[in-house]
């Protein structure tokens, strides 16, 4: 220690043109040396702290940790030791605590070892770091409440624009429905008049004609004029009930009828009537598994949908053709087959054919209004059931019904 004495006015020197305390420490961990600031920094005075244990300077319990430390520090083998940091608290001799770091490095003076402890007083840094902090929070406050706020501007401006969005969506649906309407209306007038003009006129012609034969001998000439109007007064009558229909479908004033009934009372009937609208040649090959067959449905329904898919049948099926009709049931849900040998359905028109007044190309010569099959796919909808059809154009046309009957019609309904 005395040799290194000697040379304190060097390290003094030295020393005080640094910002930290400086202590040197020999290996009994007793302080040889201090510059101005280590002794200002713990409240002593010029070269009080000399001769003194460095654990003064730490309060309990850390003056036996810095102990440990410089014990263990020391019997490091020099090839090993390195400058090192240590977080601690020192003690200011009427202050109290304050935090400290301190750094080791070991060096040989003469033929003594000794430890230079560099000591930074972080009470100023700390309260540096708390005002950062404090600032960092504050920014952090601002920029989330800016940022809510602008969250919230830019969820009322979506808002804004999505009800933008959604109102000029409903003004140009609007439009499109109101043009749609326009173009139904036209539509309609068109398909009226003519619908109605063609079998008018077949009707008066018949009726004038029935009025010239008076004798006996032309009865058969009068039956089959009087056939003629029959048969056009029913296709009229026809076409206005599917008109009725398509305005109660329309408002939901349709009531269905449900009842216990024979399939096959139904089936001769409308088999009966489409034989007289044969062409030559044409057959209609008739179902005979359901004689004893009763089902729960609504019969006028049934009815109409039956007669709609067979005259359609025989109106686009050519002379010497088959139309056969065949109808299974199976878990309380039947199944109704009409497959005929017609121009069937160009593939481009098939995915509109249930469209209200669609007519395939093919089709537009023949008389029609586009209406029947847009009404009973309604129709078989409300009831829970569903029709599809495959077609091949100049092959043939099979449309399939299934409408559910008995147990699973309750469970539709209910």
């Amino acid at each position: 220690m005395m040799v290194f004495a000697k040379d304190n006015y060097i390290f003094n020197l030295l020393s005080e043109t640094v910002y930290e305390g400086l202590l040197v420490v020999d290996k009994e961990h007793r302080i040889v040396a201090t510059n101005n600031k280590a002794e200002a920094m713990f409240g002593y005075n010029e070269r009080e702290l000399v001769g003194k244990p460095v654990t003064v300077l730490v309060p309990a319990p850390y003056d036996r940790e810095l102990e440990d430390h410089l014990t263990d520090f020391s019997n490091t083998r020099l090839s090993e030791r390195m400058m090192v940091d240590r977080l601690l608290f020192g003690h200011h001799r009427t202050k109290g605590g304050f935090p400290i770091k301190i750094k080791l490095n070991p060096f040989n003076f003469g033929e003594a070892d000794y430890i230079l402890v560099l000591i930074v007083d972080k009470t100023g840094l700390n309260e540096r770091d708390h005002q950062i902090k404090e600032l960092n929070e504050y920014l952090e406050k601002k920029i989330l409440g800016r940022t809510l706020e602008l969250r919230e501007t830019v969820a009322k401006l979506k808002s804004e624009i999505k009800r933008r969005e959604v109102a000029e969506s409903k003004m140009k649906s609007a439009l499109q429905k109101e043009r749609e309407l326009s173009e139904l209306k036209t539509k309609f007038l068109s398909l009226v008049s003519h619908e109605f003009k063609t079998p008018l006129s077949g009707i008066l012609t018949s009726a004038t004609l029935v009025g010239k034969y008076k004798k006996t001998t032309d009865q058969e000439k009068r039956d089959k004029h009087l056939s003629t109007i029959i048969g056009e007064v029913r296709y009229l009558n026809g076409i206005l009930t599917d008109f009725l229909s398509i305005e109660k479908l329309e408002k939901g004033k349709e009531i269905y009828d449900f009842t216990l009934f024979s399939l096959s009372k139904v089936v001769n009937e409308v088999v009966y009537n489409a034989n007289m609208l044969l062409k030559m040649g044409q057959r209609i090959d008739y179902p005979h598994n359901i004689n004893d067959l009763v089902i729960y449905q609504d019969e006028k329904i049934v009815t109409l949908i039956l007669t709609n898919l067979l005259y359609n049948a025989v109106k686009y099926s050519p002379e010497d053709s088959e139309i056969a009709i065949t109808i299974n049931v199976l878990d309380d849900m039947l199944h109704l087959n009409i497959e005929d040998q017609g121009i069937g359905i160009p593939e481009k028109d098939q995915k509109h054919i249930f469209e209200r007044y669609f007519r395939a190309e093919n089709a537009l010569l023949n008389q029609g209004t586009g209406i029947g099959l847009n009404i009973i796919r309604e129709h078989i909808n409300n009831l829970g059931g569903k029709v599809y059809f495959k077609s091949i154009e100049h092959i043939g046309t099979k449309f399939t019904v299934e409408l559910p009957i008995g147990d699973r019609l309750h469970s539709v309904i209910n």
